[in-house]
């Protein structure tokens, strides 16, 4: 068995840009690497369900002025609840989209953005940052993977991916108060404090299983063994290190401007 190290650093598609501070991650990683060796991991958190994740912030050319674009989807069901990795790419808004970018900072990567297949939203992000050299030498494990998710542990909080309303949608699993057996009903969060149940299939697979913000880390690892953790801002705070003890955790480098779009020809 080998005892290299595994450098991971794991981050939802974070715009059909990436953001900065995922490009600060990378290069975190590849510092460490060059000192210690061994192989990178990306953790992919592709089973997310957030259309705020791949909003997308480019300057304009020639003012330097921010602009936030993101997606446009088929219907509001897939906005709101569809995994990432099956909101699927809408042809009229890539070439709106298309028109729009020699305004941007990004027009040096017209060309790659102009052939982009238009699949699922997280093949998209994934393919783009591919093709900008981000992940050159990374491996790339995602989390809505079938394999990867039979091999993962058993968790107690999750979501599951279920059809609804002629989407897959991504439910959380809510266990019943005081009920025995391991029985859940499902749930869709409209905002607020108001869930929509919908109906539970009798059986759930490990298939459909993607694990909540506080189970991610122990999920992710039971696959992956990671050694090192490159750690995000938001992740500092909330990131649950006692489940992972075996693991050394690495901030990232800082950069600025972290939630806008990378754009530079050069990672």
């Amino acid at each position: 068995m080998s005892n290299a190290p595994v450098i991971c650093f794991g981050q939802q598609p974070c715009g059909f840009f990436p953001r900065r501070f995922l490009v600060a991650k990378v290069r975190t990683a590849r510092k460490l690497q060059s000192k210690i060796g061994g192989e990178i991991v990306f953790f992919y958190h592709d089973s997310d369900h957030d259309p705020r994740e791949t909003q997308t912030t480019l300057r304009h050319h020639k003012s330097d002025e921010p602009t936030t674009l993101n997606f446009e989807f088929e219907n509001k069901i897939q906005r709101k609840y569809s995994p990432l990795y099956l909101k699927r790419v809408v042809s009229d808004w890539h070439a709106k989209t298309l028109r729009q970018l020699p305004s941007f900072d990004a027009k040096v990567w017209l060309e790659e953005f102009r052939t982009l297949p238009l699949t699922n939203i997280a093949d998209y992000c994934l393919e783009m940052y591919q093709r900008m050299g981000l992940l050159e030498g990374v491996r790339v494990a995602r989390s809505s993977d079938p394999v990867f998710r039979r091999s993962a542990c058993e968790i107690p909080e999750y979501y599951v991916d279920v059809p609804y309303e002629g989407e897959v949608v991504r439910a959380r699993a809510v266990t019943a108060s005081g009920q025995t057996g391991g029985g859940v009903s499902l749930e869709l969060h409209q905002g607020g404090d108001s869930f929509l149940k919908i109906p539970t299939p009798a059986s759930i697979a490990k298939e459909q299983i993607s694990p909540a913000r506080d189970t991610r880390l122990v999920w992710m690892n039971s696959v992956l063994r990671c050694t090192h953790y490159v750690c995000g801002a938001g992740e500092q705070a909330y990131l649950r290190r006692e489940d992972a003890p075996e693991v050394t955790f690495v901030n990232r480098e800082p950069i600025d401007r972290s939630d806008e779009a990378f754009t530079d020809k050069s990672v």
